[in-house]
């Protein structure tokens, strides 16, 4: 069997209710041999002091990689870099995972990129620079409203329930239209944002989808409005290699949440 791991010792630092879930996904897709170091979120909802002792930062997800000859480990930080990284030097067996970028002929023009890495390249950063701000916001105001002294929680509550019907509300809608007409008009009548395969954009994608769709496209009359992004997220979590991503962590913690 080869070795896709081209003989690095790979470790995960997997963070519950964290964005660090796609890496796992995205190695087993690799079908790359990884240690995973599971931590958990402390009672404030934040990430242990001990990542810090890894990246400075102490964010999740951290990947490390020890290659051949090298003086020390390689620390990865970012889930857009990592899934990059990851691909660039692992991806040649799952070449689908990159779109091909050139219309044959056209290759090195400009212009001369085919749709699905068009699509591909945008959706790598509008994972975390469009769509997710939103997602945490919606969470931060949830906390407002919930977290203080029951005294005070009809004043946050109010303020909460105007930033939500002023701002929240019509930018997350008008993502998820936005959405549902990307995967309307998808390359070949495919089933994923970029086309008929599943692309690294895709497991970037599946955290906010995924977690939209227990928040929001569990509504039924939010699964009728936009159907083809409800199918989405359920076909991302049916996908072999998340699966395999997901039974790691029920097998090491018990059980998983896909939740922010």
């Amino acid at each position: 069997m080869a070795d896709n791991n081209q003989g690095c010792k790979i470790t995960l630092y997997w963070l519950e209710q964290s964005r660090s879930h796609r890496i796992l996904w995205l190695l087993e897709e690799l079908h790359l041999k990884y240690e995973l170091k599971i931590f958990k979120r402390r009672t404030d909802k934040l990430a242990p002091a001990e990542l810090k002792e890894i990246h400075p930062l102490g964010k999740s997800p951290i990947v490390t990689i020890e290659a051949p000859g090298s003086d020390k480990p390689m620390v990865l930080a970012e889930s857009g870099a990592i899934v990059e990284y990851l691909c660039d030097h692992f991806g040649k067996g799952n070449p689908t995972l990159v779109p091909e970028r050139y219309v044959a002929g056209r290759e090195g023009q400009v212009g001369g990129e085919r749709e699905e890495w068009m699509r591909y390249r945008y959706f790598m950063h509008y994972t975390e620079g469009s769509l997710m701000p939103y997602l945490v916001m919606t969470l931060v105001n949830d906390t407002i409203r919930k977290s203080p002294p029951f005294f005070v929680r009809p004043i946050t509550s109010i303020v909460a329930s105007q930033v939500e019907s002023a701002f929240l509300t019509r930018n997350i809608d008008g993502n998820l239209a936005f959405l549902e007409d990307q995967l309307k008009t998808a390359p070949d009548g495919g089933l994923f944002l970029c086309g008929k395969d599943l692309t690294a954009a895709d497991i970037l994608m599946s955290f906010p989808v995924i977690a939209a769709g227990q928040r929001v496209l569990q509504d039924k009359k939010n699964q009728e409005k936009y159907p083809l992004l409800t199918g989405y997220a359920k076909k991302l979590q049916e996908m072999e290699s998340y699966k395999k991503a997901v039974a790691k962590i029920e097998a090491a913690e018990g059980s998983f949440s896909a939740s922010m």
